[in-house]
């Protein structure tokens, strides 16, 4: 029976805020940026309110750029622009920015189907009584599309866990870092075990929440 002799619950408990901190710190700047981007990219794509169809497709070669990367050589080739901004390219404090940068244009392009699944009789309805445009996007659009957008945020915070274990590369923090290091370099695998339950259970708490607020966003 394994006994976890490597495993130090402190060290444990501070890889588990660090955890947290990066992905709520990153969810909070994706939900905007995203959420702006997103409705950008759906109201100037075809036969909507703003169509603009150089806008929207300059927009979604970045958006699709962005998500080719793999996220481990997007905080690489980030780092001056981590440099800059964090002063730091290591830790939580340096594992921020490329997880906004990687999670944004993913969240856009949920944010951008949700709407999309918005009834148009709606839309025109609330054009045909005189609402201008950003009371259909207030009103209309991000009132009608909340399940789906309560769900990408879901999926985007699980998105983001898994990217910040990937952080632990380059010495992100948290519990992908204390994972590579004793886990992986050490060969401590009751540590490796501890992080990798710890990282279900956040997985599984995130993805229980969302799907509470979908179920009751869906019956109002």
């Amino acid at each position: 029976m394994m006994s976890f002799e490597h495993v130090r619950w402190p060290e444990i408990w501070e890889a588990t805020k660090d955890t947290l901190y990066m992905m709520t710190a990153s969810l909070i700047f994706t939900i905007l940026f995203g959420l702006i981007l997103g409705v950008i990219l759906f109201l100037t794509s075809r036969r909507q309110l703003l169509q603009q169809p150089l806008v929207y497709g300059v927009l979604s070669v970045i958006v699709n750029i962005l998500r080719s990367v793999p996220f481990v050589i997007l905080m690489i080739l980030i780092m001056p622009v981590t440099k800059f901004i964090t002063g730091t390219t290591l830790g939580v404090e340096g594992s921020i920015p490329p997880l906004i940068v990687a999670a944004t244009p993913f969240f856009a392009r949920l944010v951008e189907t949700s709407l999309r699944e918005v009834d148009r009789g709606v839309i025109e309805a609330a054009q045909a009584m005189g609402a201008s445009k950003w009371d259909i996007v207030r009103r209309v659009l991000l009132r009608e599309s909340r399940p789906g957008l309560v769900a990408a945020i879901t999926i985007t915070a699980v998105t983001l866990v898994s990217y910040t274990a990937m952080s632990g590369v380059i010495g992100g923090g948290g519990l992908g870092d204390l994972a590579l290091r004793y886990g992986y370099q050490r060969f401590q695998t009751d540590v490796m075990i501890v992080t990798v339950a710890l990282l279900i259970v956040l997985v599984q708490l995130l993805q229980t929440i969302g799907d509470v607020l979908v179920r009751r966003f869906s019956r109002k």
